[in-house]
């Protein structure tokens, strides 16, 4: 009986039950299948995981079809004939079922020509040897782990190694030299020398790849744990420069009168993992990536001061919806908070080298709006002296520059706030069309509350909007 076999990875009762049944059932089909990927590698490492997939010598829609029979309760399956997989959901978990195939490729083009092959075909044209893995699911060797290029070896070395030839492995498919930074970065393990070399050589031809599935890589890279070891990963691979030039422009320090300027790339990196250590929000992790992004096209040496980066913070804000466009990232809300806080980045750290008047408080908490912790979180990253004691004082700083918006948001009620007199309100009172006089009249009231003019109330609102109207020779038509 299959079910009291033992595996040779560590499954959850719920695992073994539908590994079980997809066994019984390549049984009845007379399919050889096997369990393979991702879930085998992951399983050994002890991380979670819920997706599954599952090779068979035949047609692995038939298996698919069968394995949701034997599930009952009507259990969809998803199949694209085109490609002859198929996908099971049960529980948690996503089942993928794929016939077994062999791949010859074109230089051109990274669609292979894909053939019926055995199990051994298949494991040759995976990416990497510790997903080329696989437990067997026949009644003769259930349970056993086959592992045909030492996959097992790989992973207690923590190296990532291509199953063949490294060149050709990433010239076939050349997404998979991304996806080899981003498990290098994910997993902390080390791309082997002669298949690091491949990737150098070969990475021009990420151009033929999608801008969707590099996005979706460089996503997972920004996500790993320290997102820095893919981010340098690809700056030295040759990629970085293929697919967002604007970060390697950050590289390197120039001198002038005996001052250089700090390596903004290697800041950048050290900025991304600092932020990564406190959110696994991707948008404030992008925020943190493209802070500086426009640091080299502002940049400018003033004799007897040094280096200076004046409006970078204005300009790279203009350079996010750029990247983001061609990124092919979300346009809308995340677009525009990634934009924000890196126009807003340097606006805290300035309020903690000069005494912090309410008025600037209040116009940082306008500003910022329900953004404000997310971009406390971006200028605390952003510190990443060496000087313990410079450390120090800025977080100390920063901590003051929190105590007062405290204060000061629960004292005016600034934060998303709009002011008491809308442009609507100015319109009917002085029975004026939409204007340059309404914006103004609105401007004014909005500055006047701001600066601690007036205070944050309805009727002060509606008597300085009487007085500053009187500049313009308005009166109420009622």
């Amino acid at each position: 009986m299959i079910s009291n076999k033992p595996m040779d990875i560590p499954c959850s009762l719920q695992e073994r039950k539908i590994l079980e049944k997809i066994a019984l059932a390549a049984k009845d089909l007379r399919l050889p299948a096997y369990l393979i990927g991702g879930f085998v590698r992951d399983k050994i490492l002890g991380r979670r995981t819920k997706d599954m997939d599952i090779v068979c010598v035949g047609d692995g829609i038939a298996l698919a079809h069968k394995v949701a029979e034997s599930l009952g309760d009507k259990v969809p399956v998803s199949f694209f004939k085109t490609y002859g997989t198929a996908q099971v959901k049960w529980n948690e978990l996503e089942i993928e079922f794929v016939g077994a195939r062999k791949e010859s490729y074109r230089q051109e083009s990274r669609n292979p020509e894909v053939t019926e092959g055995t199990l051994q075909d298949d494991q040759n044209r995976r990416d990497f040897t510790i997903n080329a893995m696989a437990i067997s699911l026949r009644e003769e060797d259930y349970g056993s782990l086959l592992d045909p290029f030492n996959g097992m070896e790989d992973l207690e070395a923590k190296i990532i190694r291509t199953p063949l030839e490294p060149s050709q492995t990433f010239s076939d498919d050349p997404l998979r030299m991304m996806r080899a930074i981003r498990f290098a970065s994910q997993l902390q393990f080390t791309i082997v020398p002669e298949a690091f070399a491949a990737i150098q050589e070969n990475a021009e031809r990420i151009r033929i790849i999608s801008q969707e599935r590099i996005t979706d890589e460089f996503n997972k890279i920004m996500l790993s744990p320290k997102p820095s070891v893919g981010l340098d990963l690809l700056y030295k691979s040759g990629l970085m420069k293929i697919i967002l030039p604007q970060m390697v422009d950050l590289v390197g320090v120039e001198m002038q009168e005996g001052k250089g300027h700090k390596d903004n790339f290697y800041h950048t990196l050290q900025v991304v993992d600092n932020i990564a250590q406190n959110t696994r929000d991707l948008w404030l992790r992008w925020a943190a990536l493209l802070h500086d992004i426009a640091k080299p096209a502002t940049k400018k040496f003033e004799p007897g001061h040094g280096w200076t980066f004046h409006g970078h913070d204005a300009l790279g804000g203009k350079m996010v919806t750029r990247i983001f466009s061609k990124f092919k990232l979300p346009m809308g809300d995340k677009m525009r908070l990634v934009k924000k806080l890196v126009e807003l980045h340097l606006r805290p750290i300035s309020l903690t080298k000069e005494n912090i008047t309410d008025s600037a408080i209040r116009r940082l908490l306008f500003d910022a709006g329900d953004d404000i912790d997310g971009l406390m979180l971006l200028c605390e990253a952003d510190i990443t002296s060496k000087n313990r004691v410079k450390v120090k004082r800025y977080l100390e700083n920063f901590e003051l520059v929190r105590a007062r918006m405290k204060e000061v948001e629960e004292s005016d009620r600034i934060r998303n706030w709009q002011p008491p007199v809308t442009g609507e309100m100015i319109m009917e009172i002085f029975g004026l069309s939409p204007g340059r006089v309404v914006g103004e009249l609105k401007t004014a009231i909005r500055e006047a509350i701001l600066d601690g003019e007036i205070p944050n109330t309805y009727d002060a609102a509606y008597a300085f909007m009487l007085e500053k109207a009187k500049s313009f020779n308005l009166t109420p038509v009622k």
